[in-house]
């Protein structure tokens, strides 16, 4: 029986990145909507669960994607409550590629620090989707998770958003100029930048000049780099006696794990893959790897 993946994008037109990943992942066939929203979704699953038996329902799953991770997240709330035992069938949502980029940023530090427990944590520009993910991850490892914003009314939305989402508590502080870093940066072991692209967010004076400082991650591949003196293909390298990953050096692991995760769909059918489970994924992925 093939496997048939359902592809709902919020956008006007589906993730093309998003099909051709699903095919190299094992899918057989791609079922791709653009432009969906609330309203198509229940006939869009049934669709889909009715056409199988209750069996071979793990030879069906729905990828949810798209350019606005809030749509994304309405749109995963449909697919839910659209679905009932026993016609089920296994749903991921990356809308953006928000969850698997922050997963994999994540792991990577996981890897290199450990036991992230009371380790001070900032993520620049943390009021995105992959920021807010990244930060309610990493603040669930035990970390002191600061995120940044320029506005501090964004900053307290996103702030709400991540306890709320992950249970968690971090903290929000306003940067509006590059002079204002060093304060934010005071005891921080771990610098993530999650902000444009092509925006410098950190001049390299200022990161190499924070002495507890052990790993920097940026996921601006666009010039300006978003922390200056990080290469988007550095992955684990030391640079000022600091470990650095460039958006390529997490982007590869992404990638892996975007496949990953879409093999992982048809091996079930009750599976929801959202932040947690698919960091739960990239560990095993992780372990699988060392000897």
């Amino acid at each position: 029986m093939r496997k048939l993946l359902l592809q709902l994008d919020s956008s006007r037109l589906p993730s093309v990145f998003d099909q051709i990943v699903a095919y190299d992942a094992g899918a057989d066939v791609v079922l791709s909507y653009g432009g969906v929203t609330e309203g198509d979704v229940r006939d869009l699953i049934h669709g889909c669960i009715f056409t199988r038996g209750p069996k071979d329902l793990h030879n069906t799953a729905v990828w949810i994607g798209g350019n606005n991770m809030s749509a994304g997240e309405q749109l995963l709330a449909m697919a839910q409550d659209s679905l009932f035992a026993p016609f089920s069938v296994s749903i991921m949502l990356d809308s953006n590629g928000s969850n698997t980029t922050a997963v994999a940023a994540v792991v990577r530090i996981e890897e290199a620090l450990g036991d992230m427990t009371g380790k001070k944590v900032v993520i620049l520009a943390g009021t995105g989707p992959v920021g807010q993910r990244a930060a309610g991850l990493l603040a669930h490892d035990g970390a002191r998770v600061t995120i940044t914003s320029r506005k501090p009314e964004q900053g307290e939305k996103a702030r709400q958003f991540i306890s709320a989402r992950f249970n968690v508590q971090v903290d929000a502080f306003t940067v509006n100029d590059p002079s204002q870093l060093p304060q934010v940066l005071d005891g921080a072991e771990v610098l993530l930048n999650s902000g444009p692209a092509g925006v410098q967010m950190v001049p390299q004076a200022v990161w190499t000049a924070a002495k507890t400082l052990k790993i920097a991650v940026d996921l601006n591949a666009v010039p300006p780099l978003g922390i200056e003196g990080v290469e988007v293909n550095d992955a684990g390298k030391k640079r000022n006696g600091v470990l650095v990953f460039g958006a390529f050096g997490v982007g590869n692991f992404k990638t892996s794990l975007h496949k990953a995760c879409v093999a992982r769909l048809f091996t079930r059918n009750d599976l929801v893959l959202d932040a947690e489970a698919i960091a739960e994924i990239a560990r095993e992925l992780v372990k699988k790897k060392k000897p």
